[in-house]
């Protein structure tokens, strides 16, 4: 869940390091770190506990520390408190060796112990220092940088990406991956590592990702690959055509903000390229209509948001296709003995495409014989190489921790996987699937329509921000999107917050509303709005607050019984999610604004989970 970058090259190698880091701070900000090698082949290393800003404030922008090579790290703690000697790079006990590492070494207690029986003392709680001692001792017996990082892969158990300096080779950094995401630039004289392409695209646009097992050697000359086997590889490069200001926040108070704004424009790159003539058309799917009438069982598999997407995709999926669909916790799935075999479909949703969990979930399900088709966001992400089939949202950079545009890509191009299944089966109704395509087309000008009602939410946000406790109730499709609204709330503003199928209340939930509770009723799925609205005359008697949300179409009858009433444009129904997430991303920002929280960077959180 850390944040990673490196470069060598003929510039000062801190200011570009901390820059880099600036941009990863996402990925974890407990603590920071730079490791530069010296003019004077000496490994400098400078950390602090906190945010990035004391660092380097601390090294006073890079200047205090001389040298064209180096690694910088972010970090989340996993291993051992947020502080400064646990902070990143470790330094091996002679000075030789530099580290920085995202991901667990699962079997550090043993090789610790055995390194502590040979006189190497230690001086952080992490997992992540036994790699600096280890790669020194091994360096030791064989003096020879690159055989002693080989020596250090075989021997570590777990995940990794490791950025690893030599003191006595000051002209090169190397490189490692297996389950944690680093990617490979390419410069003109100099080149970088990174965990994520938004650190180093202000320098380059060309980068190559690293394979699990492979190990990169990186000079200002080149950079040269390795398999696990230590032959040669040929990486394939990719060029990154999105712009620099996408990863900035270009006027915007906060990424989430700008992100909830740029969601319009995301759908329209995850839509538009695949409505064709009235069709749902995926060009690059391999999947056959043979093969998709083979399937006898559909698993949606993911974490977080991208689950509540999975809970929305079941609803759409099952009445579009007639066919079973299960949604799995990834996090439980590989631990179920998953009913899984050549004839079932596993779809995995994550943003990253590097969710520790997720991708473990994709391999149980392989290897069982499921065909995989992911829905992910960046591209070339380990479960996009993984998979049999992928399909890109295409929704850009997503900084913010809490995710919002890569949740509603996500939502549509489940959406479309449903219509294009449901024809291809002969399942779905022909009207449906007009209106239903039409809709898409509208859908990103109607969520521009939802956001230009902000203001309103604003004002209901600074009402109510001083609740404890926040209740999402609602039916259906509504129930699958207050649990990402109630989920939203809960990450950035630190409030108990909890969704409920309405029809549950009676079931023991109702004993929890009290006078002045706060419940966010959802009765935007007209279907069940009678049933819906029944639930909110139970929930006023008792003396609650309600926040509703429904269909313009359904206004008047709403606020008969509810004061308060925020509106979606009507729309196809299995596209009203799409449309009603919107508010409730922007009532979960007011009212994190109004209590003074870290909006971009809540406590505790990381943006990209690489660890189980």
């Amino acid at each position: 869940m850390c944040g990673i970058v490196g470069f060598v090259g003929r510039q000062e190698a801190a200011p570009i390091l901390l820059d880099g880091l600036s941009r990863l701070e996402y990925r974890g900000y407990d603590s920071a770190g730079v490791a530069v090698v010296s003019p004077r082949r000496e490994i400098q290393i400078k950390k602090s506990k906190g945010r990035l800003q004391v660092l380097s404030d601390l090294i006073h922008g890079g200047k205090d520390m001389e040298g064209t090579i180096g690694i910088g790290h972010t970090r989340w703690a996993t291993h051992g408190a947020p502080n400064d000697v646990n902070a990143h790079p470790h330094m091996s006990e002679g000075g030789k060796f530099a580290v920085i590492h995202n991901g667990i070494i699962e079997n550090y207690v043993e090789i610790k112990e055995f390194l502590i029986k040979q006189g190497v003392h230690f001086k952080s709680e992490t997992d992540s220092e036994v790699v600096a001692q280890l790669l020194e001792f091994y360096y030791n017996e064989c003096h020879d940088f690159f055989e002693a990082v080989g020596r250090v892969l075989r021997r570590i158990e777990g995940a990794y990406a490791l950025g690893m300096l030599c003191a006595d080779c000051p002209d090169r950094i190397i490189a490692a991956r297996k389950d944690a995401p680093l990617l490979l630039g390419y410069g003109d004289g100099e080149n970088f590592i990174a965990s994520d392409v938004t650190a180093i695209i202000k320098h380059t646009r060309e980068v190559a990702y690293m394979e699990d097992g492979e190990v990169a050697i990186l000079t200002t000359d080149g950079i040269e690959v390795f398999d696990a086997l230590q032959q040669p590889v040929k990486k394939e490069r990719h060029h990154i055509d999105w712009e620099v200001s996408a990863a900035e926040k270009g006027g915007y108070p906060h990424f989430m903000l700008k992100e909830i704004f740029e969601q319009p424009e995301a759908l329209r790159r995850a839509i538009s390229p695949r409505l064709k003539g009235g069709k749902v058309v995926f060009d690059d799917m391999k999947l056959t209509v043979e093969q998709i009438k083979a399937f006898q069982r559909i698993f949606i598999v993911a974490c977080g948001s991208s689950y509540h997407v999975g809970m929305l995709g079941k609803y759409t999926l099952e009445h579009l296709t007639r066919r079973s669909v299960e949604v799995a916790l990834a996090s439980e799935f590989r631990y179920c003995d998953p009913i899984v075999d050549m004839n079932t479909l596993v779809i995995v949703i994550s943003q990253s495409g590097e969710t520790l969990d997720t991708m473990a979930a994709l391999r149980e399900a392989k290897a069982r014989g499921a065909y995989i088709l992911s829905i992910v966001n960046v591209v070339g992400s380990s479960i996009a190489r993984e998979s049999d089939d992928v399909i890109y949202t295409w929704a850009g950079p997503e900084i913010a921790v809490a995710t919002t545009k890569a949740y509603s890509t996500q939502l549509a191009v489940l959406d479309m996987v449903a219509l294009a299944f449901g024809e291809a089966l002969g399942a779905v109704d022909a009207k449906e699937y007009e209106e239903a395509v039409t809709e898409l087309e509208k859908l990103p000008g109607k969520m521009e329509t939802v956001l230009e009602h902000c203001e309103d939410i604003q004002m209901f946000a600074a009402q109510h921000f001083n609740h404890n406790s926040i209740f999402f109730i609602g039916r259906n499709l509504d129930y699958a999107l207050g649990l990402e609204g109630s989920l939203k709330l809960k990450e950035i503003s630190y409030i108990h917050s909890e969704a409920y199928a309405s029809g549950e209340l009676k079931h023991g939930t109702i004993s929890l509303i009290e006078e002045g509770t706060l419940v966010v009723a959802l009765g935007t799925y007209g279907a069940l709005f009678d049933k819906a609205m029944s639930n909110v005359v139970e929930v006023k008697a008792r003396g609650a607050d309600v926040l509703a949300l429904t269909t313009e179409s359904h206004r008047d009858e709403m606020a008969k019984t509810v004061s308060t009433v925020l509106t979606i444009p009507d729309t196809a129904p299995m596209l009203l999610p799409s449309l009603g997430v919107v508010p409730l991303q922007l009532f979960a920002y007011y009212v994190a604004l109004q209590r003074g929280c870290d909006i971009d960077k809540p406590r505790n959180l990381a943006k990209s989970v690489t660890v189980e």
